[in-house]
């Protein structure tokens, strides 16, 4: 339980303790034997009860010698046996059923001894006997009850993490599967054409004739075609990132990018989604400010604030607020996967020019 259901259960406990104390007062308060030692005990017996969830036995224990000497001392009516009832119950509930057999025999014999030669004390006695009964009963019955709601509640959990754990290897599979479709009927062909692209080429030159720059276009975008689609099988290979926002930026600038990265606010370890988002959001971006922004200066911010993680990629290229682009595959996956963990993503032209991606992503996202 957390702090507020902590709080309201110990509540609810002491207005139990204290409604209980004030029957039996109640009750006590009609006996004109009934002395200050009595209502001390009483109240003792009955108050203590709000301790029960922390120390069922000792509850027990001091509701017992409490009510038991009230019993001994006022001779009082059934009612005064009340607080050990509601005692006994709790150590039953506990486990200690034990306990609270014995408990129930000291008071009974204590309120046996105030009149034993009496029909009426012994009829009392033989109903207060059904009352200890039915507590124990109770609170065994409560025990296994409770007991049924944890062992469902971790089959619950178990059957979830089970169906988790087969979305996820299908999924695996199925990228596999993937990939593997990808690899034979494309790199085999892609592979042809850049080699008849290459050996056309370089008959050209041997020749000495001029190589058509649509044969040399043929050979470039092989040789691209090649390279986006070996990173794409990667990515269907494996969903694991292969680094950090700090490495890709790292990579960007290794191949030509101007890219800077600033990071704020109070920087801790993420949660394996999140991060896994933080870094796909990065790469989609540096990717795109390579492919589309010309040779524009890139700026990585990461924001740590309370609860989120926000992620700025802005870059100075050509994009124009007046002609907005059209979302592609990339951007759309980015926006599925934001969204996925509850956060937010805006992607579009900047007013001064080029183009910005900001992702809010939750912290505790899973």
């Amino acid at each position: 339980m957390n702090g507020d259901q902590v709080l309201r259960a110990h509540v609810v406990d002491a207005v139990l303790a204290v409604v209980i104390g004030a029957i039996v007062v109640a009750a006590a308060a009609f006996d004109a034997d009934t002395t200050p030692l009595d209502h001390a005990l009483i109240v003792t017996g009955s108050l203590v009860l709000a301790a029960y969830r922390r120390a069922p036995c000792v509850v027990l224990a001091v509701t017992t010698v409490a009510l038991t000497g009230y019993v001994l001392h006022a001779h009082p009516g059934p009612v005064s046996a009340l607080p050990v009832v509601a005692a006994v119950h709790a150590a039953a509930q506990a486990g200690h059923r034990g306990v609270g057999a014995i408990a129930s025999a000291v008071f009974l014999g204590g309120y046996l001894a105030t009149d034993p030669t009496s029909q009426a004390a012994v009829e009392r006695t033989a109903l207060l006997a059904g009352w200890f009964l039915c507590a124990v009963v109770t609170g065994l019955a409560g025990r296994n009850w409770q007991a049924y709601l944890r062992q469902t509640e971790q089959r619950a959990l178990e059957a979830e993490r089970t169906r988790e754990e087969a979305a996820l290897r299908r999924a695996g599979e199925e990228r596999l599967r993937i990939a593997r479709e990808l690899h034979d009927s494309l790199t085999h062909s892609i592979s042809i054409v850049k080699l008849q692209a290459g050996v056309a080429v370089h008959l050209a030159r041997k020749r000495g004739e001029e190589v058509p720059p649509a044969l040399l276009a043929i050979q470039e975008a092989g040789g691209e075609a090649m390279r986006e689609l070996r990173a794409t099988l990667d990515v269907l290979r494996t969903d694991e990132p292969t680094g950090t926002p700090a490495l890709l930026v790292e990579r960007a600038r290794a191949a030509g990018l101007a890219v800077d990265l600033t990071v704020s606010g109070a920087e801790r370890p993420l949660t394996a989604t999140v991060d896994r988002a933080a870094y796909r959001i990065v790469q989609e971006a540096l990717t795109n400010a390579a492919r589309h922004a010309g040779p524009a200066k890139v700026m990585v911010q990461l924001d740590y604030r309370e609860g989120e993680l926000e992620i700025r990629i802005d870059d100075d290229g050509s994009a124009d607020p007046a002609r907005p682009p059209t979302e592609g595959i990339g951007l759309t996956g980015m926006r599925e996967r934001i969204t996925a963990l509850g956060g937010a993503l805006h992607a579009g032209p900047r007013a001064e020019g080029g183009f910005s991606v900001r992702a809010r992503l939750p912290l505790d996202a899973s």
